[in-house]
């Protein structure tokens, strides 16, 4: 199984909104064939297993390891539960059942009424932690939500008129990094008229996410020159009605009332969204944080000072990990409403 959450890895900004999932086939306490989901839309990690086989073995008595339970629906692909039988495989090994309610249990029953011997709840723990984010998604019906910044020593998370820049080489990388694992990646207008970022991951070779700008007074529109307007990324603004328009993006018009988070958490989970990396600035961070909407935050923290500028937002409570990365201090404080 851990095996399986390796490989499962390896398709990591890839597969989303579809979970991580590796599969390792074993037969005489030898593996035998193995395989992940390694993009969205192809074969799931069970297929790709039994296609990457070693061997045109016997597979009676071989036994199928997988972190998260073989669908049983026609979706992209058609049903793994199907695969599995046809293989001849009669022992199989699950880490987690699937929360989604297409699958919900329904895999590992089919399974079972054919008379394979199913074990479930194998790393358990280990295999919700790595689908976190299309766990939480499945049962809140929201993407996972995590917020990011950086800031001074004296607490300054950047200046009013102009770009600052305070975190290093190597935590920019690593942020890049991070963008290329979530599906979207969220700013507010202040933030985009300030810096004018490309919210790419162009320090990183991973794919660039969907960009998201909220524009609560329509700043941003017919704002052309703007990198994020570039027509390089997929990009969706929240705006409000009567916006004159923007450039190579596609438009959502927020309602006149009610609760402007909720309402871009829910849009974006009929969008398809499973995660958004929430990237600033203060006053959208603030709008998440007051809103409880949030399953993580990841703070760097700078040894340098600014001595003046815009204040960050004010550490949630939570689990709190701390990390020294070159310098920087690293700070992941994770929610107590996450699954």
């Amino acid at each position: 199984m851990g095996r399986c959450i390796q490989l499962a890895r390896l398709g990591a900004g890839m597969v989303a909104p579809n979970p991580l999932v590796g599969c390792v086939i074993v037969n005489a306490n030898r593996i035998i064939g193995e395989g992940y989901h390694e993009r969205f839309g192809g074969p799931h990690a069970e297929v790709m297993a039994l296609q990457h086989m070693s061997t045109d073995e016997d597979l009676l008595q071989a036994t199928l390891y997988v972190n998260l339970e073989p669908c049983n629906h026609y979706g992209k692909t058609p049903p793994c539960t199907d695969a599995i039988l046809r293989s001849g495989i009669k022992r199989v090994v699950v880490g987690m059942t699937d929360p989604n309610q297409k699958v919900n249990g329904q895999g590992i029953q089919k399974l079972r009424d054919a008379g394979i011997d199913v074990i479930t709840g194998v790393l358990e723990k280990e295999c919700q932690e790595l689908n976190i984010r299309f766990v939480y998604a499945q049962l809140h019906q929201q993407p996972y939500v995590i917020l990011k910044w950086a800031q001074s020593s004296d607490g300054f998370i950047g200046q009013a008129e102009r770009p600052v820049r305070i975190s290093n080489e190597t935590t920019r990388f690593i942020s890049h990094a991070w963008r290329a694992e979530e599906q979207a990646i969220l700013v507010g207008a202040r933030t985009v008229m300030t810096d004018n970022p490309r919210l790419n991951t162009r320090q990183y070779s991973g794919p660039s996410p969907v960009r998201i700008l909220l524009d609560r007074s329509g700043a941003l529109a017919g704002m052309d020159h703007l990198h994020v307007f570039d027509g390089t990324q997929r990009t969706i603004v929240f705006g409000p009605e009567g916006c004159a328009g923007y450039r190579n993006a596609e438009h959502i018009r927020l309602p006149d009332a009610g609760n402007t988070i909720d309402y871009v958490l829910e849009s974006l989970w009929k969008e398809g969204f499973s995660s958004v990396l929430v990237e600033g600035g203060a006053i959208t961070h603030e709008l998440f944080l007051k809103n409880n909407s949030w399953n993580e935050c990841r703070i760097f923290m700078a040894d340098n000072a600014l001595g003046s500028g815009i204040s960050a937002p004010s550490s949630p409570a939570g689990e709190m990990h701390f990390e020294s990365i070159d310098g920087d201090r690293y700070v992941r404080i994770v929610n107590n409403k996450t699954p």
